[in-house]
């Protein structure tokens, strides 16, 4: 490689396995690891569960800034945002400054999605960075009424973090039934009941007019009129790929969203170019289409084979995975393997009064997802009959044989 060496733009967990990845393959040449944040990177899973508990709170972090400097010679740019690439250049402008590179990581990741006309209100929050964590924390430590504006994961998460504490929630949902698209609709309204039956408020099928208060939140009045009183909203509606700084680049990005188009091996259309974790949309074989996901296990997998591809481009790899993401809500784990596009789904054994749930998802016949509510031996053999491409017969078989054993 060319001694302008590797550049990762991103450094959250995608970003940093990029860098543990190259070093572990033997690359010794120049690395530059590029963050928005001034934090070094950090684990974001616990930033709504572990971290908003009681007592002292977890470090997120993942290795000490010595670390990444001495052990793994990383040329460490934290607080500095990435403004634009030329990719016929092959330099990344930071600013007035250029960074240039031989090979390239695009894993920018995602930011949260906001409500209109709060910026500046305080008690208004997203939760995606350690930042935003410690304010919701801190408003939780003093006792807020907490409105939670979107019902998917993170919302759920921090709901369970508020009533585990004993303080009064509302869970705002503008569908019907949550999870839709993450679960399908028949689960989505199975896992609503676990917020029911923890004493949360929950409001399906309204949204958010406006958020009242001088200077500080003071209520959330919904569409359909009704005022929530709140000192925490904590705003839970998803989150859009960090693509702003590509415009103009020439890199192509998917219509809807604005992720990164990549092929089977995570290359996008300019040369030495990958991309990995929450902004990356790749090509995937086994559910045969284009896949963009926002999960921990899939940001570690593509961050190594991203600069894995980058670094040995006569033998770039392709990437495939079956997703997998887990939640902790009260005192259940959730756990999902899969596509949740589903021409069926049939619970296999659900034991509510004892919080358990097993249901399968159906495409054609294959076996093509997997729901578990506290079945967590179950789930990764699930995993591995998806990627085996099993038979939905072979899958039921299988299920019910555990169940009953």
């Amino acid at each position: 490689m060319e001694k302008d060496g590797l550049v990762v733009v991103g450094a959250s967990l995608a970003g940093l396995r990029a860098v543990e990845s190259a070093r572990r393959l033997g690359y010794s040449g120049r690395i530059t690891l590029i963050g928005a944040e001034e934090h070094l990177p950090y684990d974001r899973p616990p930033l709504s569960k572990e971290f908003l508990a009681s007592g002292e709170p977890v470090d997120p972090v993942f290795r000490a800034e010595r670390a990444l400097r001495e052990e793994l010679g990383v040329d460490l740019r934290l607080g500095r945002y990435a403004t634009g690439l030329d990719c016929r250049q092959r330099v990344v402008r930071l600013g007035d400054e250029e960074v240039s590179y031989s090979a390239l990581v695009i894993a920018t990741g995602a930011q949260a999605r906001t409500l209109p006309d709060t910026a500046g209100l305080r008690g208004v929050h997203a939760l995606r960075t350690l930042d935003d964590a410690r304010s919701v924390r801190e408003a939780l430590d003093a006792g807020a009424r907490t409105v939670i504006v979107g019902a998917g994961f993170i919302g759920s998460e921090v709901a369970s973090a508020a009533r585990k504490r004993g303080l009064p929630v509302t869970l705002v949902e503008a569908a019907t039934v949550p999870l839709t698209r993450s679960v399908g609709s028949e689960m989505g309204g199975l896992l609503a009941e676990l917020h029911r039956r923890q004493g949360v408020d929950l409001r399906l099928g309204a949204g958010v007019q406006r958020i009242d208060g001088s200077g500080s939140a003071e209520s959330v009045v919904l569409t359909n009129g009704a005022e929530i009183p709140a000192d925490l909203v904590v705003v839970g509606i998803g989150a859009a790929p960090c693509t702003g700084w590509l415009e103009g680049s020439g890199i192509d990005l998917d219509p809807r969203d604005k992720g990164v188009l990549c092929d089977s091996t995570l290359a996008v259309n300019a040369p030495g170019v990958y991309a990995a974790g929450d902004v990356c949309h790749w090509i995937s074989d086994l559910f045969r289409g284009r896949l963009r996901l926002e999960h921990w296990t899939s940001a570690a997998e593509q961050g190594s084979l991203a600069a894995r591809n980058a670094l040995s481009l006569d033998d770039a790899k392709p990437y495939d995975t079956v997703p997998y993401f887990w939640s902790d809500w009260y005192d259940s784990r959730i756990q999902f393997v899969g596509e949740p596009h589903a021409d069926d789904i049939q619970v296999v054994d659900k034991e509510w009064e004892d919080g358990k749930l097993l249901a399968l998802y159906r495409k054609a016949d294959r076996l093509v997802a997997a729901l578990t509510v506290n079945r967590p031996t179950l789930i990764m053999k699930l995993r591995r009959m998806i990627a085996s491409r099993a038979s939905w017969q072979e899958a039921v078989e299988f299920a019910e044989e555990k169940v009953r054993n």
